[in-house]
């Protein structure tokens, strides 16, 4: 009978000492891409929830920096409840965020004014506990602050998103040093979509899991987020014509 009880009480406080090792039960959630060639290079399926990731564009141009901010957008699109989105100026283009599926009324944008204050909100927001995804726009990241961040989403099991953007070169370099970070993307833009007629295709992404905590590294070629924040395997097949079409010619 003593046995008993003592095998219930360290039972008991088993799950206590979890969540001092940031090992909650909810920290072990997944947010699947739905995409089997993504999911599979990640541990558990899919993005860990209660956990912090980065994204940044391929390149220092504003178009691979637009695709990153997508990106983002379509992984906090499919979480559940408010999305925090952190800026330190007023240079984002809301409406393109309700296109990868992240709609207005979801969002609540917050100007810190500088990096710093972006880094405290970020850091708040994910101690909040209540919102489905924290994104916020940083130029850097350091290692202690990526730590204070990594252990404020698994605390309340709230994903976060460091949207690396950088407005002169120099702070490009600062991408390239090791984070806490558990995964870390890089998005590119390809050329979209061939059409059949004259058009603009579906745009596409080169996508680099560069760093994968528990895994490894991956390029992927997609296309680009849906109204749903889904994203999608392209297509290797371009237009051809039928054989009637070629006998017409």
């Amino acid at each position: 009978m003593e046995t008993s009880v003592h095998i219930a009480t360290v039972e008991a406080l088993r799950e206590p000492i979890r969540c001092l090792e940031g090992r909650a039960t909810h920290q072990r959630a997944v947010l699947p891409f739905g995409i089997k060639a993504i999911d599979e290079r990640l541990p558990g399926g899919g993005l860990a929830l209660g956990a912090l990731h980065e994204v940044a564009g391929g390149g220092n141009g504003t178009v691979d920096g637009a695709a990153a901010a997508l990106f983002a957008a379509g992984i906090a699109a499919r979480t559940r409840g408010r999305v925090l989105w952190c800026v330190s100026r007023q240079d984002l283009f809301a409406p393109a965020l309700a296109q990868a599926g992240l709609a207005p009324d979801r969002v609540i944008y917050l100007e810190a004014g500088d990096e710093k204050s972006v880094l405290a909100c970020f850091e708040e927001g994910l101690r909040h506990g209540e919102l489905g995804a924290v994104v916020a726009e940083v130029a850097r990241l350091s290692m202690t602050a990526s730590r204070r961040l990594q252990l404020a989403a698994e605390g309340s099991g709230t994903i976060g998103l460091a949207l690396r953007r950088w407005r002169h070169q120099a702070e490009a370099a600062d991408f390239g040093l090791p984070t806490a970070a558990t995964t870390r993307w890089r998005v590119s833009v390809l050329p979209s979509t061939p059409l059949p007629v004259p058009g603009i295709g579906h745009a596409r992404w080169g996508l680099e899991l560069i760093r994968c905590r528990g895994g490894g590294a991956a390029t992927f070629e997609l296309e680009a987020c849906d109204a749903k924040g889904r994203l999608a395997l392209a297509s290797t097949l371009a237009y051809r014509p039928t054989q009637a079409a070629q006998a017409r010619t």
